[in-house]
């Protein structure tokens, strides 16, 4: 049968289909973007404006101003030696590296995974080292992709995702690694456009750096030529086994005993590329300003774990001391307080539910971080009393406002340290009677922990003085990651 035309059968159609159309633009447009900058091995400490007058972070420093840096947060030690698998892993599930399988994430819900479903456009670049299928799970564009966990930053090996949804062929990246991510998030937004009907974004950009290879861009700062002072518990090295000393990679890019000539050197070098790092992230601040998206952004900067660089004679980050499981965490953007630092204890993975909630995702049920909305619309004081550290099976740690205990439980030795008095973490006083109530009350809350995170580790008890060790003269393997003059300059043997 033919249905005679009828202008106002066709005006009604319009009209619905402009008010349908106009809507979703609505939506999408009350949708904040999400911009996630994640560096690697940045200790928490080496941004200008939260205190370290050695360092020039004039970018990370605006995010400070403009946002809320959240100074006591943590990543939940891990189950590797690469610190930074479980942490990634951590970040972009919301729970904690004993719920799940670090390597593949298999069966997770993702965050940028979550939020595709939920309406938005899903780019990554940049480090990705929990396996292939799950960044292509999480994902519906990507550029210069990393698959792994570092590599020499001048030969970064990388993927794109083609247009038929499969990775392309690796190839070694053209740039310097911080600038080869950087461009990859610049041309995403440049090529973002709300106005056209784009849908919100949420864009994911891993940094390598300060990562080692310590190898900051030559001429990059110019005149690099001082060297940052030591940290407060530099030692030539640990004077016992923490259990990590002697088997994995980090601890082996420095002679033993660490001189102070070397560690500052290594700061050095670890500050320029920090500092390298800050300028590229202003590139890709400064587009989102000119493409009219900063008003809509939620920023974080964060990284995965701290470093020790020096700090008690170590330099890697498998320790639960506080330089390596203290991490960098701001987040800017509409909503939140400028200008606003809370010391409440806080995970990298409360950014999960923290994030769902700005952009009014539901957050899927297991997540075991927390949002952190409560610290900044001033409706708690803290979320949690204290912060559990546990790293692999030899090193468990609990702190509170004040009080850490740390127990090594292959060792049977356990530390205690007063931070008010001594933040650095130097001084023990494990075995001061005085202290004994703080051990009972730490102890119960580290059990606490473990039975609500599933850590079947079995504590040691007391405390008994382990064997000393001595490393100095130990030969070490070259790292085939560090480009030739590192090997030169930190591999030659000793004269």
């Amino acid at each position: 049968m033919k249905i005679p035309f009828s202008p106002s059968l066709l005006l009604s159609v319009s009209l619905a289909l402009l008010l349908s159309l106009s809507a979703t633009a609505a939506t999408a447009a009350t949708k904040p973007n999400i911009l996630i900058l994640f560096a690697d091995d940045q200790r928490a400490d080496t941004i200008g404006a939260h205190g370290n007058a050695h360092i020039k972070t004039p970018v990370i420093d605006g995010l400070v101003r403009d946002g809320t840096s959240f100074r006591r947060n943590y990543v939940m030690g891990g189950n590797s030696g690469a610190v930074c698998v479980p942490s990634r892993a951590m970040l972009m599930t919301g729970k904690t590296w004993f719920a799940m399988n670090t390597a593949t994430l298999a069966g997770e819900k993702l965050l940028p995974e979550l939020f595709g479903e939920h309406g938005y456009t899903t780019f990554g670049t940049g480090k990705w080292h929990n396996g292939q299928p799950s960044w292509l799970r999480a994902f519906q564009k990507g550029e210069r992709i990393m698959f792994g966990g570092m590599s020499d930053h001048e030969k970064v090996p990388v993927r794109d995702l083609g247009p038929d949804g499969k990775l392309t062929e690796q190839r070694i990246g053209e740039k310097f690694s911080t600038e080869l991510f950087a461009d990859a998030a610049i041309r995403f937004l440049e090529q973002h456009d709300p106005a056209a009907g784009a849908k919100p974004f949420f864009c994911y950009v891993a940094f390598t750096a300060p990562h080692d290879p310590r190898q900051p861009p030559p001429g990059f700062p110019a005149d690099y030529t001082s060297r940052p002072p030591l940290p407060q518990n530099f030692l030539p090295q640990l004077p016992f086994d923490n259990g990590a000393m002697t088997g994995g990679r980090d601890e082996n890019l420095g002679a033993w005993p660490r001189t102070e000539a070397m560690i500052r050197d290594q700061l050095a070098e670890y500050y320029a590329m920090v500092e390298h790092m800050d300028a590229q992230i202003g590139r890709i601040l400064a587009v989102l300003k000119t493409r009219g998206l900063a008003e809509n952004t939620i920023i974080v900067y964060a990284a995965d774990n701290g470093l020790a660089l020096g700090s008690h004679g170590l330099l890697g980050k498998q320790s639960v001391f506080e330089h390596s499981m203290r991490t960098p965490l701001i987040i800017a953007g509409p909503g939140l307080p400028k200008g606003k630092s809370t010391a409440a204890f806080t995970y990298l993975f409360d950014l999960f539910p923290t994030l769902c909630e700005l952009a009014g995702v539901p957050a899927p049920a297991g997540v075991f971080g927390e949002s952190l909305r409560p610290l900044w619309d001033g409706s708690k004081s803290s979320l949690r009393d204290t912060v559990f550290l546990p790293y692999i099976q030899i090193q468990r740690a609990v702190r509170d406002e004040r009080w850490k205990l740390i127990r090594y439980p292959k060792l049977g030795f356990s530390q205690l340290f007063d931070l008010q008095t001594d933040p650095d973490e130097t001084r023990s006083v494990y075995d001061d009677p005085a202290h004994a109530a703080h051990i009972t009350r730490l102890t119960a809350a580290m059990k606490t922990w473990q039975q609500k995170v599933g850590d079947t580790l079995v504590l040691n008890t007391g405390s008994t003085p382990p064997p000393k060790i001595d490393l100095t003269g130990k030969a070490r393997q070259i790292d085939q990651w560090q480009p030739e003059w590192i090997v030169k300059k930190y591999f030659a043997p000793a004269k």
